[in-house]
Order: structure tokens, then C-alpha cells, then sequence
């Protein structure tokens, strides 16, 4: 099996997918280390019109250019709207189910493949995205370096990546902030996670998940080839960052 993809039963978010297109409403269900758990009815957010995008969303469509690659595009929503608009658009996801409807949907060209697992020649791509909260799957700040500098490689001199995450520290939920203490108390950042996701009898692995404030993505792009160029601002604690390749770094 490809490295980092999921096997049937770990496969809970395409499960919840698979429900959800075949017309249930489901609850998305995620599970903390610490024994948080959050449930929402938001399945219908992964097959949302762009109409009823985020705003920030909105405006990073805007910015998107030549070749894309989709990081994490689940059913699809980013990554059809981007080829209906003439984009050529790959996306990759370790979720089987979930990539198969986005096929279903009519994505032309998906991937089963992890982020860091990246297989594709250099310069392969102009535009990287990682939204819907999907810069969060860099995982850990190691990882998010290796991963950087991967992405380095198949990105066109030019090329930029529009990341959405969230600032973990705009919250005052004392279960967060707990958590947050935790991290830095163990010599990790504030909103570095380790979740799962649960559908029915079907649980994911556990996997990390990065959260990340404006100086500390700044931070961790440092030495990877890649700078900070600007920031889209929602009204709460999510944004997009826009990166491009570091003067000097362009290959």
C-alpha cells in the first residue's frame, strides 16, 4: 500500500463522505489526545458551492495560477471549481473514498498520494493549495520543513503556495488553552495536535495536525527556500498565507 494512505476501516473520513453523497447528513466527529472531542454537522462545508466559501477562500482563488496542485482535496470543492475555471488541477489525498468522488465529480486528474510522500518531476506545479485549514496536515515543524523543501523542487520558479490555517492562541476556551500549556511545557509549539477521526464503527490513525500563528509560520518557512509574501484575514483566527520561493532560492 502507498505510504501514509489509508486502509478501509481507517478510512473514516471518506466514509463520512461516502454517506454524506449518497444523500445521509452526517456529524464529522474529531478526537483530541487529551480526550477533547469536537462533533459538527459540517460534512456539507466538503461539497460547498463557491458561493458559500469563506471569504478568504475567495480571494485566494484569485491569486491561483498556471498548474495547481491540491494538497488534501478530499472530495473536491477547491479543485473542480479551479478546472471549471480552466486551471489543469491535480489533487492528492491519502483517502481513497474521498478521491473517488471527487473522480465521480468529475476531477480529471486525483492522486492517491501523502503530503509527505510528494512523487511528481520537478516544476511540476505553479500553484500550491493547501486550504479548507489544510496547512494544518504539514503536521509537526519538522515535518513542515521537509515538506517545504519538497514542495521547493516541484514548484515552478515563480510558483507560489496559498496555505489556510488558524491562530491557535485566538481563543479563550480554557480546554485550549490547556492544551496549549501542555505543548510548550513538552518543548512544542502551542496548537501542534495529534486528532483522529471517528465515522460509525470506522476510526482514522491517529495523525498530527499544525495550527499555527503569523510569527510562527514565518519561522518555520525560514531556511526553506520559501518567504512569507502576505497574509488574506478572516474575521476570526483563520487566514491564508502566501508564500513564494526565497530570492536567491529559485531553482
Amino acid at each position: 500500500m502507498t505510504k501514509g494512505i489509508l486502509k478501509p476501516k481507517e478510512d473514516a473520513f471518506g466514509q463520512e463522505m461516502q454517506s454524506y453523497y449518497s444523500g445521509k447528513d452526517m456529524c464529522e466527529i474529531v478526537e483530541r489526545d487529551d480526550g477533547y472531542f469536537s462533533a459538527y454537522h459540517s460534512s456539507n462545508v466538503y461539497f460547498s458551492e463557491y458561493a458559500n466559501w469563506p471569504d478568504i477562500e475567495k480571494e485566494a482563488m484569485k491569486l491561483v495560477k498556471g498548474r495547481v496542485l491540491d494538497v488534501g482535496c478530499g472530495v473536491g470543492r477547491h479543485a473542480l471549481y479551479l478546472q471549471e475555471k480552466g486551471f489543469d488541477v491535480t489533487g492528492i489525498d491519502v483517502s481513497p473514498l474521498a478521491l473517488r468522488i471527487a473522480r465521480l465529480r468529475g476531477l480529471k486528474k486525483a492522486k492517491l498520494m501523502s503530503i509527505r510522500h510528494l512523487d511528481f518531476k520537478p516544476e511540476s506545479f505553479d500553484t500550491v493549495i493547501l486550504l479548507g485549514g489544510n496547512l494544518g496536515l504539514i503536521g509537526t515543524p519538522e515535518h513542515g520543513k521537509e515538506i517545504f523543501r519538497k514542495l521547493l523542487k516541484i514548484v515552478s520558479v515563480d510558483g507560489i503556495i496559498l496555505g489556510e490555517t488558524r491562530d491557535p492562541y485566538k481563543t479563550d476556551d480554557p480546554l485550549h488553552l490547556e492544551y496549549h500549556k501542555r505543548n510548550i511545557e513538552g518543548g512544542r509549539l502551542g496548537g501542534q495536535m495529534k486528532i483522529r477521526v471517528r465515522f460509525q464503527k470506522n476510526v482514522s490513525r491517529w495523525f498530527a495536525w499544525l495550527l499555527l500563528s503569523k510569527d510562527e509560520i514565518k519561522q518555520l518557512v525560514n531556511g526553506t527556500g520559501w518567504e512569507v509574501t502576505g497574509f488574506l484575514d478572516s474575521k476570526d483566527a483563520g487566514y491564508v498565507v502566501i508564500l513564494k520561493k526565497s530570492s536567491g532560492k529559485k531553482r
